[in-house]
């Protein structure tokens, strides 16, 4: 069976579509047809129902679907055992992360790993954890970087480093530098839109204090720390972001941080992977780095 094949179908499998699988394989509609067309005489079987433009997997299908993943992982996973066997650390790194990860901790951490291994490649996809996490339980990520854990009975977290919620003002809004929960509600908030992990570890912070965002006056929702950062020093509202995703305008002052009294707002941010896959070789020296690494970062 041809794994080039194989990786045409869970593309279909996973897009849904023919057309979007042409153009994430750079292939033709009329290949991608030719490849399951050829997959099903050599299973005897149909893999896709057609209904109009729409398709639907079989039964089949979803059975292959299992199979070829792991069939494929195991066929990259040889490519990189016989390239140790050069003595050479090649392949390319996936990898999921969060928007904080993602952005501020990942990016230092592959320069370093990179000056150790040059040959690598790097691909980073940076979304709010609900959809990381969906991914790797749908496949297609092998690893990924929250900042909270979302409960499922396929996934193993690790975890990897602490960092700290801090609420953030514009100077023009709130000039104190420290006050209660009850004196912050009088002011207006903006937000990360919800799956984000700091929306999540807000929240649970939150309700273990005896609050939700109903208490709070909620002015605006955004899809990215950058659009809340920038929101912010534009004066719609105070908010609460990741010390790391602020530490460049609280140095500059063009944020000021409020500290809450008598609280703390630590949280976590952990490797996720699928407890039925096994990490390549690659992976795994990627992460056993980032063990070593982020305990000085």
């Amino acid at each position: 069976m041809d794994i080039h094949r194989l990786k045409v179908f869970t593309s279909v499998f996973k897009n849904k579509s023919f057309s979007k699988a042409s153009e994430e394989l750079h292939l033709t509609q009329p290949t991608i047809s030719d490849h399951i067309r050829i997959l099903e005489d050599e299973l005897n079987c149909k893999l896709f129902d057609r209904l109009g433009r729409s398709i639907i997997p079989t039964r089949e299908a979803e059975l292959l679907c299992l199979h070829a993943a792991e069939i494929i992982e195991k066929a990259d996973n040889l490519k990189d055992l016989i390239h140790s066997l050069k003595k050479e650390v090649t392949g390319e790194l996936i990898i999921g992360a969060s928007t904080i990860p993602g952005t501020y901790v990942l990016p230092r951490l592959m320069t370093d790993f990179k000056s150790h291994y040059p040959l690598i490649k790097y691909q980073v996809a940076i979304s709010d954890s609900k959809e990381i996490v969906r991914k790797i339980l749908e496949h297609e990520l092998l690893f990924g970087i929250v900042g909270s854990k979302i409960y499922n009975e396929k996934l193993d977290y690790q975890f990897m480093m602490e960092d700290e919620l801090i609420i953030v003002s514009s100077p023009s809004l709130i000039q104190r530098k420290d006050m209660t929960i009850n004196e912050l509600l009088k002011y207006p908030m903006v937000i990360r839109e919800e799956g984000s992990g700091t929306r999540i570890e807000f929240e649970k912070i939150l309700n273990r204090k005896g609050f939700s965002f109903d208490d709070f006056h909620i002015v605006g929702i955004f899809g990215s720390t950058d659009a809340v950062k920038q929101a912010v020093k534009a004066g719609m509202g105070f908010s609460v972001i990741s010390r790391l995703a602020a530490a460049d305008e609280l140095r500059h002052k063009m944020l000021l941080e409020v500290q809450l009294k008598n609280m703390r707002m630590n949280r976590q941010f952990y490797f996720v992977v699928h407890n039925m896959r096994s990490l390549p070789p690659t992976y795994n020296l990627f992460l056993n780095h980032l063990k070593t690494k982020v305990s000085k970062f």
